[in-house]
C-alpha cells in the first residue's frame, strides 16, 4: 500500500468561497448559542469531510491540513484500515466495559504497545480516554510503586486540563487561569530551552534543574520526573543534546521513575515511533494519546511490568477505558504505520519543511528559531534583533494562512510560536503548497 493509495479525497486547495463561507457562518452562529464560550475556536469553519493531508468545508473549500486536529490523525483523516476496523467493530460490538466482561482488542493492543514502546523490558499496559487520564494514572501508579509523593514537572510543560494535570502544566492563560486550587506535591523545574538558555548545553541545563530538585524537593520525596522529550504547547523545545539522558541517568540513581509523556509526540510523529528514542531514553513509564487510534479517543500508559502490577486491583481503569471501537482503531492505526513506514515519512516532512522555512528565515529577522522532529516543526517568531516574543505577529501569520486555506497552529508560553503537525501521510506536493502559502504570509507581513 502507498500513501497516495490511502486518499479518496482530490488532495488540492481549493477556494470557492471566502474563509469562513455562508454555510460555516450559519453553523458558527448555532455554536455561539449553544456551545460553552469557554471551548475556544481557532478557524471558525466546519469540516464535512477529511481525508489523507486536506479537509473539506461544509461550503465546499479544501483546505490544507497542516494540524492533524492536534498531532491526531496522523496516519490521515478516514484511514482506509481504520474505516474498515471501526465499521467492522461497530457491528459487532460497540461497548461491554473491559472491566466486566473482556474483549481481544484491549488486549492486542497492550500487547503491541509494548511492543513499539522504548525498552526491551516486560511491560504491562492499562487503557483509557485521553492524555489527561494517562498522566493522572501515570502518576498513580509512580506513586503507588515509590511510596513518594513528589512529582516533578518542567517549565513551559503541558500536560492536560484536569485538576491534577493543570497543577503539572505551567502555563496559566487558558488553561489554568480562575481553576484553582491545585493538587499539591508538584514542583516545578527549569527546562533545557536551547532557543533561550543562552548556550548551556543539555548537560549543564539538567544540572540546574536537578539542583533546584535536591534543595527544594529533596532526591528521596520524588516518585517521578514527568517529562514531554519534546515539549509540545510550551512551543515544540527540543531540550539540548543530553539533557534528556542526564535527567534519567538521575532518576535511576536516586530511585525516581521517569515518566515520558509521548502524547503529542509518539506514533511516529517525531521521525522514529516514540521521541525518546531519539537519544536512547528508555522511559519507566510512558503515556500515550492523540496519534494511537486514527482519531478516535484513547490512550495508555505502557510500563515497566513490576511497576505497573504494584497497583492494587480495581485501582485502575474507567468505564471507556479501552474501548473496543477505539481499540480496533487503534490496531489498524499501528498496521497502517508500519505498512507505509511513517516514521520514515516524518523525517522526509522534516527535511523538506525545515528547508524551506530555513530560506524564509535568512530573508525575515522575525523568525528567531526554527526547530522540531520529523513532522513535529515549529518557527519562534520574536522582534527583530532581540528575542522578544512576538505574539501578534504570529496571530497575523496564522490568521492569513487560514484565510488562504492552510490550517496551522500556534503555541508557545508566549504565544509567539507557529507550529506545524501535518498528517504523516500528506503528498509533497501539497506540502509543498502550504508551505508556499505561509511563505507569502511572512512576506506580506514580517519584518
Amino acid at each position: 500500500m502507498t500513501i497516495a493509495a490511502t486518499q479518496d479525497l482530490v488532495q488540492e486547495r481549493r477556494l470557492v468561497t471566502e474563509l469562513p463561507g455562508p454555510r460555516s457562518r450559519e453553523l458558527f452562529a448555532r455554536r455561539q448559542a449553544a456551545v460553552s464560550a469557554g471551548v475556544s475556536a481557532m478557524f471558525p469553519i466546519f469540516i464535512e469531510r477529511a481525508g489523507g493531508g486536506v479537509l473539506v468545508d461544509v461550503d465546499g473549500n479544501s483546505l490544507i491540513d497542516l494540524g492533524s486536529g492536534i498531532a491526531v490523525t496522523s496516519v490521515g483523516n478516514s484511514a482506509p484500515r481504520v474505516v474498515q476496523a471501526v465499521q467492522d467493530q461497530v457491528a459487532a460490538f460497540t461497548h461491554t466495559c473491559f472491566m466486566i466482561t473482556a474483549y481481544e482488542g484491549y488486549v492486542q493492543v497492550c500487547e503491541e504497545l509494548a511492543a513499539v514502546t522504548p525498552g526491551s523490558h516486560a511491560k504491562k499496559s492499562a487503557l483509557f480516554n485521553s492524555g489527561s487520564e494517562a498522566v493522572e494514572n501515570a502518576v498513580k501508579v509512580a506513586r503507588h510503586a515509590t511510596g513518594r509523593t513528589a512529582i516533578v514537572v518542567f517549565d513551559h510543560a503541558y500536560h492536560g486540563r484536569t485538576n491534577l494535570t493543570m497543577a503539572l502544566t505551567a502555563k496559566n492563560m487558558p488553561y489554568k487561569d480562575g481553576f484553582g486550587p491545585f493538587a499539591a506535591e508538584v514542583y516545578r523545574v527549569p527546562m533545557s530551552y536551547p532557543f533561550r538558555d543562552g548556550g548551556i548545553t543539555g548537560e549543564q541545563a539538567a544540572k540546574r534543574a536537578i539542583d533546584v530538585i535536591s534543595t527544594q524537593v529533596g532526591a528521596k520525596n520524588v516518585a517521578a520526573v514527568l517529562i514531554e522529550p519534546v515539549q509540545g504547547e510550551g512551543g515544540f523545545i527540543v531540550p539540548a543534546p543530553g539533557f534528556l539522558p542526564a535527567i534519567a541517568s538521575w532518576c535511576t540513581a536516586n530511585g525516581a521513575l521517569l515518566i515520558a509523556d509521548e502524547i503529542q509526540t509518539g506514533f511516529c510523529r517525531t521521525g522514529a515511533w516514540f521521541a525518546s528514542e531519539h537519544e536512547n531514553v528508555v522511559p519507566d513509564l510512558v503515556t500515550t494519546a492523540k496519534g494511537i487510534a486514527g482519531g478516535l479517543p484513547l490512550a495508555a500508559v505502557t510500563g515497566r511490568a513490576e511497576l505497573m502490577d504494584t497497583v492494587h486491583t480495581g485501582g485502575l481503569g474507567g468505564t471507556y477505558g479501552g474501548n473496543p471501537v477505539a481499540c480496533a482503531a487503534a490496531l489498524a492505526s499501528i498496521q497502517t504505520m508500519r505498512e507505509l513506514d511513517l516514521a520514515g515519512a516524518a523525517r522526509d516532512i522534516e527535511t523538506i519543511m525545515v528547508d524551506r522555512l530555513g530560506a524564509m528565515q535568512s530573508r525575515h529577522a522575525a523568525i528567531g528559531d526554527i526547530r522540531g522532529r520529523g513532522a513535529m516543526i515549529a518557527v519562534e517568531l520574536v522582534k527583530p534583533g532581540t528575542t522578544e516574543p512576538d505574539a501578534a505577529l504570529t496571530g497575523q501569520i496564522a490568521k492569513t494562512c487560514h484565510a488562504a486555506g492552510v490550517v496551522v497552529l500556534t503555541a508557545g508560553t508566549y504565544g509567539n510560536v507557529l507550529r506545524f503537525l501535518p498528517p504523516l501521510v500528506i503528498g509533497h506536493d501539497l506540502l509543498s503548497e502550504g508551505l508556499d502559502v505561509i511563505e507569502r504570509a511572512f512576506d506580506s507581513l514580517a519584518s
